[in-house]
């Protein structure tokens, strides 16, 4: 079964004190965006990673792929106006037929090989695959009556990958967008199929602040 890994990095307002965007921080010498792509390769030899970037940032990104990896395995597309137009335009790449989809965020480069092989492993058995952790905070909702304590057990938290068999992914991202549509789960879902969650990865954080480039650096040298 062929495998894609669709790895969307954010658009020109995804920065984190820098004129440079977060996807393009130098993590230990390399890109965060190396990181991503190298996890897939590594994982699957065989796997054709999809970047989607801003226009903007096309030229950037065909520089790290010609410094650190064999292009044949990598192919560039200009992103849309929202995650889910970025993604549509990624799954217009991949042909119809039997695949493993997988869709990553560009600043989550901690992944590992034993989250994307359990993401596998549950599409081949389920169709889908969410890695999600345990909420360790309490939580509150807000209400028009002011708020509301939550059962915390009740809460996961979501990482990418997210991953599902092409013939879901692909035929869920016809459905007209939606402001609800914050990951790909939620496009799957109105679509009218379930969700399969799977573990994730203390490790697997996301790059959205100075202090997690820090930390994904002492997670690189440990």
């Amino acid at each position: 079964m062929k495998k894609y890994a669709i790895i969307v990095a954010g658009g020109s307002g995804s920065r984190m004190n820098s004129a440079t965007p977060k996807q393009f921080l130098l993590l230990n010498s390399k890109p965060v965006l190396y990181y991503a792509i190298h996890a897939f390769l590594k994982t699957f030899a065989d796997c054709t990673i999809i970047l989607v970037l801003p226009e903007e940032h096309i030229a950037a990104g065909q520089e790290i792929i010609d410094a650190f990896f064999d292009y044949k395995n990598i192919k560039i597309v200009v992103g849309g106006r929202t995650r889910f137009h970025s993604v549509q335009n990624g799954l217009a790449q991949i042909p119809e037929e039997d695949n493993v989809i997988f869709v990553h965020d560009a600043v989550r480069p901690m992944i590992s090989t034993a989250l994307i092989n359990r993401c596998y492993e549950s599409v081949l058995q389920y169709g889908t695959a969410i890695p999600v952790l345990d909420c360790k905070d309490s939580v509150r909702q807000i209400n028009d009556s002011g708020n509301d304590a939550i059962d915390r057990n009740f809460i996961k938290l979501v990482q990418t990958p997210q991953a599902f068999h092409g013939k879901i992914l692909k035929p869920s991202f016809n459905i007209d967008y939606k402001d609800k549509f914050t990951d790909e789960a939620t496009v799957v879902e109105a679509f009218g199929l379930k969700i399969s969650l799977v573990q994730g990865d203390e490790e697997n954080i996301k790059i959205t602040k100075p202090l997690d480039l820090t930390l994904a650096e002492a997670l690189l040298k440990s």
